[in-house]
């Protein structure tokens, strides 16, 4: 069978090495060089002629981790890589996925085809903030569900009396998943924002009255939206509000949001590293799906299998 090969850049060090644990296999090096004015130069000194060459990667800011992803990825492809794969835990510029005013960029586009145009050959990749970026891509997509993560650790909960909830119009979908698969009541907040990052009003559809209610998002940046959200469930009679949130941004004041808001917990995952700690956020790893993606990839199996089966 070809050789396995897997690197890490440097914003998803700490998952990508729980990942190749998983899935037994050393992490290769690369050496990440700079001239004295910044500019960044990737190595890799070991030979990846022929390899399967999977790159973790995620697409957090500043933009140099994008970068050097980049820069690796031509690097093994210079090297006559057999087969490229960027696993990219968070892909970021994902939430500019339209042109929704006159004259900005639709910066998810603009990465794919970045990514294409650096070599890569497939992408792996977990809750895009819209399911249609995928058709930005020109190669193939595996694109992995949170749901395979947090539905399994919200089965082991007291369901008796949860209420699901999507914190904007725009991830009701992704909410009516799960209150579909445990068979609950969704409702819905509608936010109004006329700037982005700051929630100007927000209001709650649906009954929440005595019910524990979990908000289900795919990200979380200043916690705005969430916090806000929490409080108008709080306020309209909820028992109590918990979250769950594939990546954590946590960007500006969303840790301090988050440890004064009426959220009783927010579970995330570790596509993105924690900048600090907070009695009220806990971590559930991805490295275990990714590692078993990884595999499936190699060994030509099924990605959907490690779907949760509905």
């Amino acid at each position: 069978m070809i050789d396995v090969k897997l690197f890490a850049g440097h914003a998803t060090k700490m998952l990508a090495e729980k990942i190749s644990d998983h899935y037994a296999e050393r992490l290769g090096i690369v050496e990440v060089n700079r001239f004295s004015d910044g500019e960044m130069q990737t190595v890799i000194p070991e030979s990846v002629r022929g390899s399967y060459v999977f790159f973790i990667q995620s697409t957090i800011a500043p933009g140099d981790n994008l970068l050097e992803l980049l820069l690796m990825i031509d690097a093994a492809k210079r090297a006559s890589a057999g087969y490229i794969t960027a696993v990219i835990p968070y892909f970021g510029y994902a939430r500019q996925d339209r042109k929704d005013k006159p004259r900005v960029p639709i910066s998810a586009k603009l990465i794919a085809n970045l990514l294409g145009a650096a070599g890569v050959n497939r992408v792996v990749t977990m809750d895009f903030h819209a399911d249609q970026i995928q058709g930005f891509f020109d190669i193939p997509v595996d694109h992995l569900k949170g749901e395979a993560i947090f539905m399994p650790f919200i089965k082991k909960m007291d369901l008796s009396n949860v209420t699901f909830a999507s914190p904007d119009v725009g991830g009701v979908k992704r909410a009516r998943s799960y209150a579909k698969y445990f068979e609950r009541d969704l409702v819905i907040c509608d936010k109004v924002r006329k700037v982005a990052n700051k929630v100007e009003s927000m209001t709650v559809i649906g009954e929440v009255e005595g019910a524990d209610v979990i908000l289900v998002d795919d990200l979380v940046d200043t916690a705005g939206t969430l916090c806000k959200a929490a409080q108008a469930i709080m306020d309209k009679g909820a028992n109590s509000v918990r979250a769950i949130a594939t990546h954590p941004v946590l960007s500006g004041p969303a840790y301090d949001r988050i440890d004064n808001s009426v959220l009783t917990a927010l579970y995330v995952t570790d596509t993105i590293p924690l900048k600090q700690t907070s009695s009220k956020i806990e971590v559930l790893s991805c490295a275990k799906l990714f590692a078993k993606a990884i595999r499936n990839t190699h060994e030509f199996k099924s990605i959907s299998a490690l779907f949760v089966d509905k």
